[in-house]
């Protein structure tokens, strides 16, 4: 599944992230590296969303989590 389709309140596991060298590192600067937990906290329209990511909230536009893969997509508790 990409990060784009999941809904508000799920919890997916990163597995494969596909965008260019220098984006995909800065990612994994910020801590979004593979079998790394992230909540989907917000939609904003197309692909655009707002996760929380090792404790901290980013905002990802369409063109990176449409080349995001995850797994999982359960619900948490919130």
């Amino acid at each position: 599944m990409l990060l784009k389709d999941a809904k508000i309140g799920d919890t997916c596991i990163v597995e494969e992230i596909h965008l260019p060298f220098q984006m995909e590192r800065r990612l994994e600067a910020l801590g979004m590296t593979r079998q790394t937990p992230i909540s989907i906290l917000n939609r904003k329209g197309k692909g655009i969303m707002i996760i929380k990511l090792r404790g901290t909230r980013f905002a990802l536009g369409y063109n990176i989590t449409k080349n995001i893969e995850v797994k999982g997509g359960e619900q948490s508790g919130k």
